[in-house]
């Protein structure tokens, strides 16, 4: 709540920038960027909320006349399980190569310097910077995802729940067809992370306009603190019914 009222306390100040640079000839870009971030808002949502569910299902136990288990349910896969980290992590990882410029490109040595001023050249092209940022963000996500997510556990769990997915054999099939299932839902979520990670330096590049800012970690975190708040509150509610 602390970050999110940081983020939203930036905006007037962006905005009163704005206006104060602001001409009708830019009129047509302002509305198109306006529709552009309302379907970001959207986007950043739906990818955020979705989820690939895998079926699960009970062993049927009889025990004297009396039958247990027999229940189908489901194991929900986040799209984006790896959450706003990735983007932490590839934006850190770009500041080691600053600081080596900073640091080397008064160097006594030659070599260096020049090394330094081949970073410097390289970080100040946008699309260079923006391609080497999206794929650091792909990478991330796979390598948190890997981290936090383990099939093999959930196999095991399931398996000695008497739980198993249809189709599926228990043991290491399950641990292969979890795997499989987190693989290609991460690169969608890994591709859209890196696109939302992105899209401010293009948009900056594209049209000129620097006092806006669509996507990248602070609407990720604006989206997840608001959802997050409105379950804490519906949760409240339904207990105050119950």
């Amino acid at each position: 709540m602390i970050i999110l009222a940081g983020i939203l306390a930036q905006i007037p100040p962006k905005i009163s920038q704005f206006f104060f640079t602001f001409t009708i000839d830019q009129l047509p870009i302002v509305m198109l960027f306006l529709a552009v971030g309302l379907l970001v808002i959207a986007g950043v949502v739906y990818i955020y909320e979705a989820e690939r569910p895998v079926k699960i299902t009970y062993a049927r136990q009889v025990r004297g006349i009396r039958a247990f288990g027999g229940d189908d349910t489901y194991l929900p896969l986040r799209l984006t399980q790896a959450g706003v980290i990735p983007i932490i992590f590839a934006s850190s990882f770009l500041l080691f190569p600053q600081f080596f410029i900073s640091l080397f490109q008064n160097s006594s040595h030659v070599w260096l310097q020049h090394v330094a001023t081949f970073f410097g050249t390289f970080l100040a092209n946008t699309w260079w910077y923006s391609a080497v940022y999206f794929l650091l963000v792909v990478f991330f996500t796979y390598f948190y995802t890997a981290v936090t997510f383990d099939p093999q556990q959930i196999a095991e769990n399931l398996q000695k729940n008497g739980a198993f997915i249809p189709g599926t054999r228990p043991g290491d099939a399950t641990n292969s067809f979890l795997a499989a299932v987190v693989t290609r839902i991460t690169l969608v979520g890994s591709l859209f992370l890196g696109v939302i990670a992105v899209l401010p330096l293009v948009v900056k590049s594209t049209t000129g306009i620097t006092a806006f800012a669509i996507g990248g970690t602070s609407l990720l975190i604006v989206v997840s603190v608001i959802i997050d708040l409105i379950r804490r509150v519906d949760a409240q509610v339904e207990m105050g019914e119950y």
